[in-house]
Formats: structure tokens, sequence, C-alpha cells
């Protein structure tokens, strides 16, 4: 397959993504390991769990990082920033889109029976799609015993950017006890988890001000949308440039539409300065994303070919793994509170384990929709 056929290949795949891809990163990431490991085999599950393991490891959205990574396994430089701007696109659009009614109207649309059921089909895509990894990522004992630690820290609530860091710093201490330290460079192990810039003030509401905030963010935020909303509440509402209700509905919109949470960023930037700043703010949170996958993606198969970076990533892939099991339990702890939302779990868990050959987005919509169907009971 040549070039162009490759990159064709990439964007209806993460445009398609981009558009179905309701429910935060771990669903993104079980679809995107659903078509590019099971069905495309672009990649084989190991690499793709290097994948995950590697972009845990540096700041901003895992989603859209995968993506950009995927996308450059297929294509190049070309399809790393096809993949990455495909994936964004859609929910861009349709933040955009609310942002622009809520400025008119001052509301949202009510879309909650619709939203009923699709969290718990997305608790069955996930443990449907990390089964396998669980089971490729769980060589011995001693990375079940980490993996082990690691989803009960995870649900004690210990932070996630410590408990991946930890798992591959203790497993690689392992390995230099296991060796006497033979071939260990301590210099060579540099986590990018520290990686930081100066805090920019905001003096207005100009663009370019916005610009640096935002690049700011996208720099240096890990985790979920609900640490995005604390740095824009610290940015943004506590000097006036927002106000709190405002960006709890931009949270909400980056939420319940599909793609990257970060897109909620579209919407913010609209209530702010219009158009202009929506399209300025929305590139400079996912510009560093580009920037660090460009320069960590081809290093992930020299580590993979290292001795101690490969036990340190085996570490790290495992707690990925846990993270996700432990996001997947709080979800379902929250979401799952009725005898309905029970039964959309359950069916869907029953169709994407038994089912395999089954888009994950029709589980989705089935969920959608008989969640719909059921508030009327």
């Amino acid at each position: 397959m040549n070039e162009k056929s490759n990159l064709k290949e990439v964007a209806k795949l993460f445009l398609k993504l981009g558009t179905i891809g309701f429910g935060g990163p771990a669903v993104h990431i079980s679809m995107m390991q659903e078509d590019v490991v099971v069905k495309k085999k672009w990649l084989s599950e190991q690499h793709f769990l290097d994948l995950i393991g590697a972009t845990n490891l540096i700041p901003g959205p895992n989603s859209t990082e995968m993506a950009i990574h995927i996308g450059h396994e297929k294509s190049g430089w070309k399809g790393l920033i096809v993949a990455g701007l495909c994936f964004i696109f859609p929910a861009v659009l349709i933040t955009g889109f609310f942002a622009w009614l809520y400025k008119e109207y001052g509301q949202l649309p009510e879309l909650k029976p619709f939203l009923y059921g699709i969290k718990p089909a997305i608790i069955a895509i996930i443990l449907s799609a990390i089964f396998p990894l669980a089971q490729k990522s769980l060589k011995t004992v001693q990375l079940a015993i980490i993996g082990s630690a690691v989803l009960v820290l995870s649900l004690l609530h210990y932070n996630e950017i410590a408990l991946l860091f930890g798992a591959g710093i203790i497993a690689l201490f392992l390995y230099t006890l296991k060796n006497n330290g033979s071939d260990i460079k301590t210099n060579s192990l540099i986590p990018l988890a520290f990686f930081s810039i100066p805090k920019t003030t905001l003096i207005s509401a100009t663009n370019f001000n916005l610009f640096l905030i935002f690049l700011k963010i996208g720099a240096i935020l890990y985790g979920s949308g609900y640490v995005l909303f604390a740095f824009l509440d610290a940015e943004l509402v506590s000097k006036g440039l927002l106000t709190r209700a405002q960006l709890i509905d931009a949270i909400a919109v980056g939420q319940f539409t599909p793609g990257p949470v970060f897109s909620a960023v579209t919407f913010v930037g609209y209530q702010i300065n219009g158009i202009s700043c929506s399209v300025i703010s929305t590139i400079a949170i996912f510009l560093p994303s580009f920037i660090f996958v460009a320069i960590l993606n081809p290093l992930v198969k020299k580590m993979r070919n290292s001795k101690p970076f490969s036990v340190f990533l085996d570490a790290v892939n495992v707690a990925s793994i846990a993270i996700i099991v432990s996001i997947c339990y709080q979800l379902g702890k929250e979401t799952i509170t009725d005898w309905r939302k029970i039964l959309i779990a359950t069916i869907s868990i029953l169709i994407a384990f038994n089912y395999k050959k089954i888009n994950s987005a029709l589980v989705v919509l089935g969920g959608s929709i008989l969640g719909y169907i059921l508030t009327f009971i």
C-alpha cells in the first residue's frame, strides 16, 4: 500500500473514532486497540501496550497522543499529523457548535435521556478491550504483584503519575539487584513527568495571552478532565475571565461529546473571545502533544530493545492497565446505580465479550437507545 493510501486509511479511521468515541480516554484507547490491533493488525498487542505505557509518561490527553503515535507508526510524520488532527477535529467542531448555542441562548440542550445508557455500555467496551492487554502484560509473578499493588493504591486515590513511575522504578530497582547494576545507566532515565515551564501571568484576555495559558496547560497537565477543570479554574475563573458556571458547563460538554475531553477548551475560548480565541486556544492546548509524541515515538522501540528500559516499560504497562481497571471500577460505582443501568451494562458486557466482530460504536449506540427507552419505564 502506498503512502497516499496509508494516509487515507489513517484519516478515515481517526475521523471515525473522533466522531463515535464517547466516554473518555479509556474507551478511546479500547476502540483503537480493537481497530489497529485486532482488525487491521497495524500494531502487535505488545507494541500497542508499549505505546500506552509511553503515553502515560508524558503530559497531555492520552487518547489523542495514542492516535498521534499510531499515525506515526502507520505513515510517519504525515501520519502523525493526520491522525492527530482527524481525531481532534470532530470533537472540536461539535464542541464549537455547543459553544455557539450556549453563547446565543445561555444554556445547553437537554441530552440526559440519550446519555443515560452510554456509560454502562462504555464500561463493557473498556473491560472487553483491556482483558487481552492485561493477559499480555502480566508476564511474570513480579509484574502481577506490581499490577495488584498499583490497582489497590489507585482505588485508594493515590496519584496516577506517581504510581506509573513508581512501578517502573521499583521494577528497575529489582532488576538492578538481580543483575548487580551491570547494565544500568542511571543517567539514562529522565522522567518526563518533571518537565515544566514557567508560570504565565495573564494580564488581559488577549488571544496571545490565552494562547500562552493553554500552551502551558497542554505542556504540563497530567490526568483527567477533572484535573483540567482545576487548571482552568485557577487560570481563568480566579482572574475573572470566565465564571465557574461557564467552566462547569464547558467540562460537561467536553465529557458528553465524542473525542478528547480537552475539546472543552474550544468551548471556553469561544465564551471569552469568540471564534478566533476558540481556534487559538484549541491549537495551543493540543500542540504540546504533537511535539511530545514526535520526540518520544522513535524512542519507544529503543526502550523495548534495551533490557533495563524494557523492564521499566513492562512495569509501566502493567500499572497503566491497573489504573484503567481502577477507573472502570470507579466509573461503574458512580454510574451503575439502578436496575436499568445494571441491565444495560450486563447486556453490553455479554455482547462485547462474546461478539468480538461487532463494532464498539454499535454497543455504545445500543446502550444509548436502550437507556433512552428505559428512562420512560
